[in-house]
């Protein structure tokens, strides 16, 4: 059992945490976030819950990023970091970075999901009161809604800022046109983009393809990835095959097809290159996304202490050189 008398380290900006500036804003960010997705909902218990969070700030991760559908079920991850924020963290709330989302299905009828002001705004309301907070630092739009005007969703998160309720304003999953538009209507109305979040990792470069990193560096706004470790096939979790336990037993985000023969094969030579490298096969996965500057952060998930500071082990690393980059790219293409 964790103390329930919580101190943070007393050294937790000195013990090797790095941060990094957020596109062109006052907002630095650490280079690793704790992000709530997966083992933050009611399936989980809440002390292991309470002892990564904990761990994490004592480590100089102090963004954490959720979202109202998180959990499962949808909310509880809001709820039981509220639980632990009260617990824990309220002493410590102006060193936190606090995230949440509206856009995805929340609640029945026509006005539960997407990108309506009714619905992002009340979503807005819910989440701060399951979570305990008067407002978050930054409130995202979580997907592009293609049957809602921009100009009514980027509106809507632009009230959340003057009411007091975010301090920035955040998209996640846009394509890069319409995060582009979405960006002039906020910068027109007076709250610029702070982020763009999307999917980003080895297995995944759409953002480079499509242009949205390079495309948020010119609206000015950073980029945070989210699923780096892609749903953990970067990591040493299926490279003996599939553990009952683990997402692709379960199969709702991350399906076993996913895992071809041509796919084990790439992620066992990765696994050899990191080994020969002294890392481990997510720490490699976690540093290549790193390596553009454009990149702000990573977001990652942690189901234990353990796995968590193995994760910031990156943080130790020595930078890649050309000649073991060019080595990396040759596997990936």
């Amino acid at each position: 059992m964790t103390s329930p008398h919580y101190l943070a380290a007393d050294d937790r900006y000195t013990s090797g945490m790095q941060y990094t500036r957020c596109g062109r804003s006052g907002v630095l960010l650490p280079k690793v976030s704790l992000g709530l997705w997966h083992r933050f909902g009611d399936t989980s218990p809440l002390e292991s819950q309470r002892a990564v969070l904990r761990r994490a700030f004592d480590r100089g991760v102090v963004h954490f990023d959720l979202a109202n559908n998180y959990g499962p079920p949808y909310g509880s991850a809001e709820a039981n970091f509220g639980t632990v924020y009260a617990q824990d963290f309220r002493p410590y709330r102006d060193e936190l970075f606090i995230a949440t989302k509206a856009g995805y299905d929340m609640w029945a009828g026509p006005y539960g999901e997407f990108g309506s002001r009714k619905y992002v705004l009340a979503s807005l309301d819910q989440s701060l009161a399951r979570m305990g907070l008067d407002y978050v630092d930054v409130f995202y739009s979580h997907r592009y809604d293609p049957d809602t005007p921009l100009e009514e969703t980027m509106g809507a998160l632009h009230s959340a800022v003057r009411q007091g309720k975010a301090l920035y304003a955040g998209l996640s999953n846009y394509p890069p046109e319409k995060m582009r538009e979405a960006a002039g209507i906020l910068k027109g109305l007076g709250t610029p983009l702070l982020i763009n979040q999307h999917a980003y990792n080895m297995l995944d470069r759409t953002v480079e393809k499509n242009g949205l990193i390079a495309a948020s560096a010119e609206e000015g706004a950073g980029v945070i990835a989210f699923s780096p470790l892609a749903q953990g096939q970067l990591t040493d979790r299926y490279l003996a095959g599939i553990p009952a336990d683990s997402r692709a037993a379960v199969g709702h985000f991350l399906k076993p097809e996913a895992l071809s023969e041509q796919k084990m094969a790439l992620l066992h030579a990765l696994n050899k290159h990191a080994v020969a490298h002294g890392r481990t096969l997510a720490q490699l996965a976690l540093a290549w996304v790193l390596r553009d500057a454009r990149v702000t952060s990573v977001l990652i998930g942690a189901s234990s202490v353990a796995q968590l500071d193995q994760n910031l082990g990156i943080l130790d690393a020595e930078p890649f050189d050309e000649d073991e980059l060019a080595d990396l790219e040759r596997l990936l293409s």
